[in-house]
């Protein structure tokens, strides 16, 4: 299954040296999972300091768990959504 995860950092509660400081291992788990397949795509949000991630993982509770294992989740720096999704009914026939 597809999920869509939606993450924002908690940027009035951590400042840039806190968030530095975890970047790092953040782009790592990011890149590893990537080459992994599982992140099939990420993007860096335009709007506020966070991220955009499709994850192909069997259920809700194993998409969760990749984001959980993220270095900002880890240490609460940021909120997340994951969002189950399906194939769109326009492209389905019937």
């Amino acid at each position: 299954m597809k999920f869509l995860a939606v993450t924002r950092r908690h940027t009035g509660r951590f400042s840039q040296a806190e968030f530095a400081e975890h970047l790092p291992a953040e782009a790592d788990q990011a890149r590893a999972n990537y080459a992994s397949g599982v992140f099939r795509e990420i993007y860096s949000r335009g709007d506020v300091p966070g991220a955009v991630i499709v994850i192909e993982a069997p259920d809700l509770e194993a998409a969760g768990a990749l984001i959980a294992a993220l270095p900002l989740a880890q240490h609460a720096m940021m909120e997340v959504e994951v969002i189950p999704l399906r194939p769109y009914r326009g492209f389905i026939g019937g």
